[in-house]
């Protein structure tokens, strides 16, 4: 009988050509994952990206002492909004983002946004609605800053250093990278949420 060097996947073993081995007629067929330095680079992408939304999150909840002071955490009584939205001082939509400034549907929002989004992407869950999300909120952050600015609306210089491609940007695109790649197997959850009924029948949940 000839025996052919390579390997099958079909029929529940493998023939190498380094020499005979026995194998049982009853056994199981396994899959192996090959990973490259492809999937652990957008791996390692994916988790830093989402840990730029998650601890957003923790720091405006808890008051952790970075962007946001001890004692002004949300569990506090301060609002992850106002301080941000009050100091728009530039672009088109100015007046309405300080109209939004403080208010609790607004803090709502953007605090469950940061949570969902940061522990999707950190799990590698449920990547292309995160990258919606995400994207999204990163646009409106994008327009509170207005980068195009030159000066604010008082006339002093706005120290904007790129009329465009500022770190929301760079944000949206990981997001959106990590998302279209499938980039939640490595690191992450993202082979296990694929095998969800309700994710397999639904792409757009991936």
């Amino acid at each position: 009988m000839a025996v052919h060097e390579h390997s099958h996947r079909t029929a529940g073993f493998h023939l190498f050509s380094r020499g005979p081995r026995t194998h049982s007629a009853a056994a199981a067929p396994t899959t192996v994952v090959t990973r490259t330095a492809r999937d652990y680079a957008l791996a390692s992408l994916r988790l830093l990206t989402g840990f730029v939304f998650l601890w957003a999150f923790l720091d405006k909840t808890f008051g952790l002492g970075y962007a946001t002071a001890s004692g002004r955490g949300w569990v506090d009584g301060g609002s992850p909004t106002k301080g941000f939205l009050s100091s728009v001082a530039a672009g088109p939509m100015e007046s309405a983002f300080h109209s939004w400034a403080g208010a609790g549907w607004a803090d709502w929002l953007f605090m469950l946004g940061l949570l969902g989004i940061g522990a999707a992407v950190v799990a590698g869950v449920a990547l292309r609605p995160a990258a919606l999300a995400g994207t999204a909120m990163t646009a409106l952050m994008w327009l509170a800053e207005w980068p195009p600015a030159r000066h604010l609306s008082d006339g002093s210089p706005s120290m904007s250093t790129n009329p465009f491609a500022d770190y929301h940007v760079i944000y949206a695109v990981a997001l959106i990278a990590v998302a279209a790649a499938g980039a939640g197997a490595t690191w992450g959850l993202g082979r296990l949420w694929a095998r969800l009924p309700v994710v397999r029948d639904h792409a757009w949940l991936r």
